[in-house]
C-alpha cells in the first residue's frame, strides 16, 4: 500500500504572499521591465517600473502596454499575497480593464494593487492604481484573476 501524505492544516499551507514573492524575483518579464517590489503583504502589493528610455513609445511618454504590464503584475502579486497556495499552483489573468487617466511622461510608473473581492472559486478582484513619481495618477484598473 503506498503511503499518502496527510493534507497539510491551514497553519501547514504554504504562504503565498512567498510565492509571489519568489516568481517577482525570479521572472525574466519583470526583469526586463525593471519592476520592483516595494511592498508586499496580505492582499496588497505596491510594484514601481523605473523610467528608463527602452519604456516610451514616442518621445518620452511610458508605452501604455508597459503600463498595462506593471498593472497585471502587481494584481497577480497581490492576489496570491495571503492566499493559500494550493498542491499544485496554477494561475492566470482572466480580465484586465485599464483606463487612462494622463500621460506618464519621462517618469517612472507605481502600482498600487488592493484585493476588492475574494470568490469561492479561486477568482479574485483587484483594484489597481498607477502614479507616476511626481503623484500623477496616470492609469486606474480592474484585473480579474485566477488563483
Amino acid at each position: 500500500m503506498a503511503e499518502t501524505e496527510p493534507p497539510r492544516t491551514e497553519t501547514q499551507q504554504a504562504d503565498g504572499t512567498a510565492l509571489a514573492q519568489g516568481w517577482l524575483e525570479n521572472s525574466q518579464f519583470v526583469s526586463h521591465l525593471g519592476i520592483e517590489v516595494d511592498a508586499i503583504e496580505a492582499d496588497h502589493a505596491v510594484l514601481s517600473m523605473p523610467f528608463t528610455d527602452k519604456l516610451p513609445t514616442l518621445g518620452d511618454v511610458v508605452h501604455g502596454g508597459a503600463i498595462s504590464s506593471l498593472i497585471d503584475t502587481a494584481a497577480a502579486a497581490a492576489a496570491w499575497s495571503g492566499a493559500v497556495v494550493p498542491d499544485r499552483p496554477r494561475a492566470s489573468t482572466v480580465g484586465i480593464t485599464v483606463d487612462f487617466l494622463a500621460p506618464a511622461r519621462g517618469q517612472g510608473v507605481t502600482a498600487e494593487a488592493r484585493v476588492v473581492r475574494r470568490g469561492g472559486s479561486g477568482l479574485c478582484f483587484c483594484q489597481v492604481s498607477a502614479t507616476t513619481e511626481d503623484g500623477t495618477q496616470v492609469a486606474l484598473a480592474l484585473v480579474t484573476y485566477q488563483l
